[in-house]
């Protein structure tokens, strides 16, 4: 899921285009264009770091002459007024290019800041934190790189790679025979023969559903403590169980303790968190 350095400098200069317009007003009136600083990107909060190389494309793409020094790699833990990236050359260069690398750099440690603390919410549960599709168009791919770089797993990233099987697509067949489940998983084994089926079940009764009809992972939705312990021990060593709805940092490590295989998040990429990261000029 790791960005290619193509993609992250598309992303870049749209986001540039986007923000110089015709022109930085501010700093093309008020900065000579021979002034030099040396400025650094600063961690104002911990963090777990992701985005490093988008805000490296930002500064560059404005500049050639931008040395840039790095003092943390994506993934990493970074304690408040810790650096991140160091910066000496052109001072226009550097102003022009600061929001735009903030963006990147703040958005995606914030996803991985937030997965880091899902992850140890765990406590000790062998349960997977997963992802969802649930994310800012344009930035999927870069949201779920952030998801890994927090120790998430990244869930399917579009609608191809897998087949999952949800509610709407069963109450379209609800009158199928000799149940919607069953009619669904053949379709869909008949026509993507080689992908990975995944059924929503709401109930136990759709649990023995999905496993008569040969679902490997059984997506156990808004279920409670003790249904999901029930529906555990009946899928074991027939499917794997993905535990969703409902989950937050208060309620996750009770819900891995009940076994499931994986516990997805939508918050990871949805209602993650900016963090605070500045860029400080040096004086």
């Amino acid at each position: 899921m790791k960005p290619s350095a193509a993609e992250i400098r598309q992303a870049v200069r749209r986001a540039l285009a986007e923000d110089l317009g015709r022109g930085d007003a501010t700093t093309l009136a008020t900065i000579s264009r021979t002034a030099a600083a040396r400025a650094v990107l600063r961690a104002r909060e911990p963090i777990v770091v992701a985005g490093i190389r988008f805000a490296e494309a930002a500064f560059c793409a404005l500049s050639k002459k931008i040395r840039i020094e790095k003092a943390a790699r994506d993934g990493q833990r970074a304690g408040a007024g810790s650096i991140l990236l160091g910066l000496s050359g052109p001072a226009r260069a550097i102003l022009s290019a600061e929001r735009v690398a903030l963006n990147f750099l703040q958005r995606l440690s914030g996803v991985a800041t937030l997965t880091a603390q899902f992850v140890a919410a765990r406590r000790g549960a062998r349960a997977q934190i997963l992802d969802t599709r649930k994310t800012t168009p344009g930035w999927r791919r870069f949201e779920k790189y952030a998801v890994a770089c927090g120790g998430g797993k990244n869930h399917r990233l579009g609608l191809d790679d897998m087949i999952l099987i949800k509610d709407n697509h069963l109450a379209a067949l609800r009158h199928e025979k000799p149940n919607a489940i069953a009619a669904a998983v053949a379709r869909a084994r008949r026509k993507f023969p080689k992908l990975q089926i995944e059924v929503e079940a709401d109930t136990l009764e759709q649990l023995h559903q999905a496993l008569e009809a040969g679902a490997e992972i059984i997506l156990l939705d808004n279920m409670d403590l003790k249904t999901l312990r029930q529906a555990v021990k009946i899928a074991r060593g027939r499917a794997k169980t993905e535990a969703s709805g409902g989950v937050n940092l208060r309620t996750v490590g009770a819900i891995a303790r009940t076994g499931v295989d994986f516990i997805s998040v939508g918050a990871l990429t949805h209602s993650a968190p900016a963090v605070d990261i500045g860029l400080d000029f040096e004086k």
